[in-house]
């Protein structure tokens, strides 16, 4: 039924738009895993998200957000936003799945309520026969907290060729940090950020899609995975890995870099380390908005080390596929307990946006 409705508003747009990138021909030779955008091939061109207002039935003119997929081989999924993106308008509960596939050069995205067609830069937004009903333009979103410079007294991981304070580390071809890597030193609290970079990898599903993750003391992971258009569940990006999703799945399309700011405090143990008096807690901005927020982890997280009173390293995990990473900081001692009295401080001194630190606000009171 889908695809007969896909075929429908296909034939019914006509040569309305058309998505000049994209042939047949180009979509069998597109290399199954990536790292930059010349190379990711016409269906990386389509993928993306999309903003703008567009009728919706039985609800009338609203403002939408919409994700598009690759699913490899010109197939696609994609969800449609009430409100607009997440993170930006989407009212956190009305959402609806579209799928569909390359035709002749167009790509049409639907549900039994209607679809988009898309193309280079807009998504139309159509009813059943055919009929507009909208255009939303593409979006390229940018973290605010991306490029945030280190602090006075933080600790530089990796930033502009440095690896002095890591193990392991590996560069790749563009100069920018590979997975498998370890901090020298073991961490008690801290504040980190970092900025990573999944892969565009459009014939892969679930766990083999740009893996990795930030394991903290190598005991509890921050999930990173290409996400994007999926549910946020508890083990993919924003994660505790298997333990608790994120409060919001933020994850940005594949190739865009992105940015995790991660506050952690950890477990509190008697005077011989046996027994836990109280759990670690972290909060954790991905792209600048709050996934966790003084959270409690009741315990290691997936394969994680066994909890104990002793400082370990942290880890960016390798899972065999090539996630990216730049501009990585740490500030020892400041953990998730000092966070409202120290850390917004140094958000504002360092020149981030108005905007992140007006939604920190209202989380905090």
């Amino acid at each position: 039924m889908r695809t007969q409705l896909v075929a429908a508003l296909l034939a019914a747009m006509g040569l309305l738009l058309v998505a000049e990138t994209t042939s047949a021909q180009n979509r069998r030779e597109a290399p199954p895993t990536v790292v930059d955008a010349a190379s990711a091939g016409p269906d990386f061109m389509l993928q993306g998200e999309y903003a703008g207002w567009a009728y919706a039935p039985s609800r009338g003119n609203e403002y939408t957000g919409l994700q598009v997929v690759a699913l490899g081989d010109g197939k696609f999924d994609a969800v449609r936003y009430r409100g607009g993106l997440p993170g930006i308008g989407w009212d956190r509960t009305t959402k609806s799945k579209l799928s569909g596939r390359v035709e002749e050069g167009r790509l049409a995205v639907a549900n039994e309520d209607g679809g988009f067609i898309v193309g280079t830069g807009v998504a139309i937004a159509v009813d059943n026969a055919g009929r507009e009903l909208g255009r939303l333009a593409r979006v390229e979103r940018r973290s605010p907290t991306m490029g945030l410079a280190p602090p006075a007294n933080a600790m530089v991981l990796f930033g502009g060729g440095r690896v002095d304070n890591l193990e392991k580390s590996k560069l790749s071809p563009e100069g920018l940090l590979m997975p498998e890597v370890l901090t020298k030193m073991p961490v008690d609290a801290f504040h980190m950020h970092l900025e990573f970079r999944t892969p565009f990898m459009p014939t892969a599903r679930g766990q083999a899609r740009g893996n990795s993750g930030v394991y903290i003391q190598r005991r509890y992971e921050v999930q990173i995975l290409d996400s994007f258009g999926l549910d946020g569940v508890f083990n993919e990006c924003g994660a505790l890995y298997r333990q608790t999703p994120p409060d919001l799945n933020m994850c940005l399309p594949p190739l865009a870099w992105q940015t995790y700011d991660i506050w952690f405090t950890p477990p509190r143990f008697d005077a011989d380390g046996t027994t836990k008096l109280a759990n670690a807690r972290i909060t954790v901005l991905h792209n600048g908005v709050p996934v966790h927020w003084h959270r409690e982890i009741t315990a290691k997280t997936g394969g994680g080390r066994v909890e104990g009173p002793e400082p370990l390293p942290i880890q960016l995990q390798d899972h065999g596929n090539p996630v990216s990473f730049r501009n990585v900081w740490i500030v020892l001692g400041e953990g998730d307990r000092v966070w409202q009295a120290a850390s917004t401080t140094n958000y504002r001194s360092a020149g981030c946006q108005r905007g992140l630190l007006r939604r920190l606000c209202r989380r905090c009171r």
